[in-house]
């Protein structure tokens, strides 16, 4: 009875968390159009260079703590608040002292091609910005999702709105108003995250946890740094081997590219405390029949997206951009095999076995910038493409075998999956061969839609029950 009030709870979650971030990135591509139209490119690749550091630096500054905190939900189920409490203070504590020694330390004109104002700012945002994880990863796990959506929404909207307002208004040079956009909003809902976990918890140290904590994290902090290298070397490489025309067409693809990751990434977030608790009972069969049913929709939404990824590129993008399709599939392929993927790393993390993430991670990313630059400078930059896409399918291979072989867990249909994810890929590559055939290919499309809609149309009518009822 608790299983299936959990697997409700999981489905609910799923349903809205998907919602919501479809919705999150509606309201990115929406305001894009406003920024370009408000910014110069210079101002605008000012401001994402921020965004950039903050995605790096923040590998290093919260220790990856945040990767404790699912497993330590059952293992400290009786203050679990005052875990949380306890690890944000490490966290805040260790991004306060890197701030003092940068300040200390930077040059009066700056660094980072940031005046030394700006580097503050980024840093000190770096130090509370870990309490919102914390704090939607507790709701998380006690399956309030719509606390943690509310949060996620109020972030989105407020930076719009203010943003804006600054660009348009305040009496600062316009990158560094978008920063102060960005910045503001989140470091609001931060603070209110951090009185309110430390409120709730009353620990500001406890020896146990941060050991436990930092156990956990510290291996993670090489993974997070090779998934960003992983992800970002192949802009780097095909700037340096190709020009700036090729980097245009290539994250324009890689944009659309990814956009299913934020339809994985909801479905994962509701999946994992679920999973927890069903492997934590060693109810192995549940989640094997569960994550089927995930997987086999992951692969349908991703053949079904490479079919329409031309209209998509022709929609969003002006002409001379629509050669960014041919991107698109590999991409979306490689997305798709981290969806995969991140079954085992769960299982790992279950295990607290971070060491074999971090080794895979950094093994993935070493092979990744030998094959772009063996074929980089031969096939140009949709080389790099497939190179992301074989990065992340070796990704899937390595946390297998360390599932599978060293942690001897076998959870999933590893076969399966496996045959899954090749047939897809096979099916996707064949489709960018009709893309020109725009009537033959999506005439093909709407007939798998409507098999697939024939052969699997229970589940379809209980899930629009579903959410009638909701």
């Amino acid at each position: 009875m608790e299983d299936n009030k959990n697997s409700g709870k999981a489905v609910r979650s799923g349903f809205w968390y998907v919602i919501s971030n479809v919705l999150i990135r509606a309201v990115g591509i929406l305001t894009a159009p406003i920024y370009t139209r408000l910014l110069t490119t210079a101002e605008t690749g000012y401001a994402n260079n921020f965004n950039n550091y903050v995605s790096i630096f923040s590998v290093i500054t919260c220790l990856c703590l945040i990767y404790s905190v699912g497993r330590a939900k059952l293992d400290f189920k009786e203050d679990f608040d005052g875990f949380l409490s306890s690890i944000q203070t490490l966290s805040s504590g260790f991004g306060m002292l890197i701030l003092i020694l940068i300040m200390i330390f930077c040059p009066a004109e700056g660094m980072l091609q940031f005046p030394r104002i700006v580097v503050f700012m980024l840093f000190a945002y770096l130090t509370l910005y870990p309490s919102i994880d914390y704090m939607q990863y507790s709701y998380r796990f006690a399956y309030r999702y719509k606390e943690n959506i509310a949060i996620s929404v109020f972030i989105t909207v407020t930076t719009v709105i203010l943003t804006i307002l600054l660009i348009l208004f305040a009496p600062l040079e316009k990158g560094t108003a978008k920063i102060l956009g960005t910045v503001i909003p989140g470091a609001a809902v931060a603070i209110w995250c951090y009185l309110n976990i430390l409120r709730k918890g009353k620990t500001l140290y406890n020896k146990k946890y941060w050991l436990y904590a930092l156990k956990i994290g510290l291996p993670m902090i090489p993974h997070g740094l090779a998934l960003i290298l992983l992800s970002r070397i192949d802009v780097t490489m095909i700037s340096n081997l190709c020009n700036f025309s090729d980097v245009g067409l290539y994250t324009s693809g890689y944009t659309i590219g990814t956009l299913l990751m934020f339809v994985t990434n909801a479905v994962g977030q509701a999946w994992l405390p679920w999973f927890n608790e069903r492997l934590y009972e060693g109810d192995h069969e549940a989640i094997r029949q569960k994550n089927k049913i995930l997987m086999a929709a992951g692969c349908i939404m991703t053949v079904l997206f490479i079919a329409a990824a031309p209209e998509a590129v022709k929609l969003l993008f002006a002409k001379s951009y629509h050669p960014a399709m041919w991107v698109v599939p590999p991409v979306a392929l490689g997305t798709l095999c981290q969806y995969f993927y991140t079954n085992y790393v769960n299982a790992e993390l279950f295990q607290k076995k971070t060491f074999y993430i971090a080794a895979n991670s950094i093994l993935a990313a070493l092979i990744n910038i030998g094959l772009n630059a063996y074929y980089i400078p031969r096939y140009g930059y949709i080389a790099a493409a497939y190179t992301t896409l074989a990065g992340y399918f070796i990704l899937m291979v390595l946390h297998f075998l360390c599932t599978r072989f060293l942690l001897k867990m076998k959870i999933y249909a590893d076969g399966l999956y496996f045959v899954m994810v090749i047939l897809s890929c096979g099916a996707g590559i064949a489709i960018t061969f009709l893309y020109e055939m725009v009537v033959l290919r999506l005439a093909l499309t709407a007939a798998l839609a409507m098999i697939l809609a024939i052969i699997r149309k229970r589940d379809i009518i209980r899930a629009i029950q579903y959410i009638r009822n909701r």
